[in-house]
């Protein structure tokens, strides 16, 4: 999954596209580089961020997302918004599947929108919002916790009519970096969901702080991240690189591969 973010403050400098020519070309990069799926947001959810209405989130991803769709027939977007609204009015533009991070604990009409849209979902793990979560860090047992939260999560789901579910568990979402690391090392229990796993590391800062370094020198430390997360059952990878994921997930697949001729 290529991360396209219509934000002027995204963490990441490289990922941030506002016009629609430069739209356009990052997607045709990212679809030429292999990805399966184009991740586009109006919204920054980096610690701390500032609030964004609705309605300028929505200006800014409705019509980026209909070019898109135009232009690339066969590419499969994701909206990347935790609002309702929003998340109708991506879909009404093109957009296949909604990736929500706060798992609908930020807009109660989510889960029944997307059941009347029938796209699928993505389910992430966080406590509180973008400008509070750095604050909501404890944790009895982390993996308890996140398991009984996405077990609530997916039956809700259902109940409402949400068929197809991915689930996240949120790096760096209301996590510190060393809970961030024990997540990681422990992923494969999320196994017991019976659900994909979807993951996004790319460039945090539990790659560029443990580095000393920063989001513009964190590449190296997210592909030895990802291969992790792909040897722990994950099935897709969140990334501003896709050139560089594609060739992991390779990688990846011929070890797969020989094991199995062992």
């Amino acid at each position: 999954m290529g991360v396209i973010n219509i934000t002027p403050d995204s963490f990441y400098a490289g990922s941030r596209q506002m016009n629609e020519t430069e739209i356009l070309n990052k997607v045709e990069e990212m679809l030429r580089d292999g990805a399966a799926l184009v991740d586009i947001g109006g919204y920054s959810s980096r610690p701390g961020a500032a609030d964004t209405s609705e309605q300028e989130e929505t200006q800014r991803i409705v019509q980026p997302i209909s070019a898109i769709r135009k232009r690339f027939p066969e590419a499969i977007i994701t909206i990347d918004t935790f609002r309702a609204g929003v998340a109708r009015k991506a879909v009404d533009a093109g957009a296949d599947i909604v990736n929500d991070i706060s798992g609908g604990e930020l807009d109660k009409e989510m889960y029944n929108t997307v059941a009347e849209l029938q796209v699928p979902y993505i389910c992430m793990h966080m406590k509180g919002t973008p400008e509070t979560m750095n604050s909501l860090v404890h944790y009895e047992n982390l993996e308890h916790e996140i398991i009984t939260y996405f077990h609530q999560k997916i039956m809700a789901l259902q109940k409402a009519g949400v068929k197809d579910i991915i689930v996240d568990p949120g790096f760096g979402f209301a996590k510190t970096i060393g809970q961030n690391f024990q997540l990681m090392n422990n992923l494969n229990f999320l196994g017991v969901l019976g659900k994909p796993v979807l993951i996004g590391v790319s460039r945090k800062s539990m790659i560029w702080k443990t580095l000393q370094t920063s989001p513009e020198h964190a590449l190296n430390g997210t592909t030895a991240l990802n291969m992790v997360a792909l040897m722990k059952g994950v099935s897709i990878l969140r990334v501003h690189d896709v050139k560089e994921a594609v060739e992991t997930v390779k990688l990846f697949t011929h070890l797969t591969q020989a094991e199995g001729r062992v």
